[in-house]
């Protein structure tokens, strides 16, 4: 985020552009999430489980806010991601990021 052909205009602090890797954690039975931005080289760590029909990823940012990722409304060829800090007051989650994902066919 944001498109590249916007990145040299995008707020300081929201330009990134990174990898994520999961790794199932048979230990426990959770994927473990490493998401690395490549722009500021900040590493958030995450674990994930399903909830119900979504998929909850929480865990931190880099600087230590609390975060969650999720993944809901998925079908065979879709899926919305969400991805929310929590704010200073420790109740509100904040959004961050929203994604809709299609197959292409």
């Amino acid at each position: 985020m944001p498109r590249r052909s916007q990145r040299e205009r995008a707020e300081k602090g929201f330009d990134t552009y990174g990898t994520t890797l999961r790794v199932f954690d048979p230990a426990i039975e959770a994927w473990r999430v490493t998401w690395i931005n490549a722009v500021t080289v900040a590493r958030d760590e995450l674990i994930g489980r399903r909830v119900g029909t979504d998929i909850v990823q929480v865990g931190r940012h880099a600087d230590g806010t609390p975060i969650r990722w999720l993944f809901t409304e998925t079908t065979a060829n879709s899926f919305r991601w969400t991805g929310e800090a929590l704010a200073g007051d420790g109740r509100t989650w904040t959004p961050e990021a929203e994604f809709r994902a299609t197959r292409m066919r």
